[in-house]
């Protein structure tokens, strides 16, 4: 856990008596520090004065809940709802490796039979075969079951088809599709993805297209992910590796640059550590 936080950090300004030019240069840099981004930091500075001025207030608790509803409204902005209701719905799961893609899939099974929906797992990342080691002992910890590759390097697409269909024979609720992050091969990565969409869209409809980033990483994994969001038909994100308090202004920085919603959170490693999001709870945990 960060010893700094962004909620320690602003508890101490906003005890303060009065909202003065060290309120607003301290705010400054808790929200950089956060991994706002200076360009939503200088847009919340600007909208936090005018609304300041406009209330012709200087009480920091008026600040303070000036900031948290600024935050929601514009966390709120997209629709973070993960569009479930077809049955099977199928999940593809994107995301360069070593975002934590593996693990979320387990935990995302173990989110969804929390909520009485039967899952079942596709190991379609083929050519690694720890890849699907990993995602078999996953899916056991989430309560989901799991369709391998019957053998080493098996058509992705295939595998694919394969789980579509057994949840198709017995009623299963969820279906979720790992994904390669790269390819030993000569075929593009978007290439391989486009043909498991193909494949699939002949049984089912794809429900989301879940893009993983780690927010560790920060703008970089954002770039590194930016051939998902342009070729994948990316529906939501799903941040891994967050810690609320220290991290948090990511959530909004890659909401707003890249127009997509965030779906799920992770903020631990165990197997009940992913969340459906939330802007106002999100929020609450991150002011107070």
């Amino acid at each position: 856990m960060a010893s700094w936080s962004l909620s320690g950090a602003l508890k101490g300004m906003f005890s303060r008596k009065t909202i003065d030019e060290e309120t607003w240069t301290d705010l400054e840099d808790a929200l950089i520090s956060a991994d706002f981004g200076p360009d939503i930091t200088d847009s919340l500075i600007e909208e936090l004065r005018a609304s300041v001025a406009k209330y012709h207030t200087t009480d920091p608790v008026d600040l303070k809940r000036m900031l948290r509803e600024n935050l929601e409204e514009r966390l709120a902005k997209h629709d973070p709802t993960l569009a479930l209701s077809n049955r099977p719905a199928i999940v593809l799961v994107v995301g360069v490796n070593g975002v934590g893609k593996t693990t979320t899939i387990g935990k995302f099974a173990k989110f969804l039979t929390g909520y009485n929906r039967s899952v079942i797992v596709g190991a379609a990342d083929t050519f690694r075969a720890a890849a699907v080691e990993q995602l078999a002992t996953w899916a056991v910890l989430g309560g989901a079951q799991i369709v391998r590759p019957q053998h080493p390097g098996q058509d992705p697409a295939s595998v694919a088809f394969q789980t579509v269909e057994k949840a198709q024979q017995d009623g299963i609720d969820i279906v979720l599709i790992d994904t390669a992050g790269r390819l030993q091969t000569k075929s593009g990565l978007m290439d391989e993805l486009g043909k498991i969409r193909r494949v699939i869209e002949k049984q089912n409809p794809i429900a989301e297209v879940l893009l993983v980033l780690d927010a560790t990483t920060g703008q970089n994994g954002l770039s590194q992910a930016e051939a998902f969001i342009e070729h994948a038909g990316v529906t939501g994100l799903v941040l891994t590796k967050l810690d609320g308090s220290a991290r948090g202004g990511f959530v909004l920085a890659v909401q707003d640059k890249t127009g997509i919603p965030i779906k799920l959170i992770g903020q631990g490693e165990g197997i009940g550590d992913l969340t459906g999001f939330t802007p106002h709870v999100f929020v609450q945990g991150l002011i107070d």
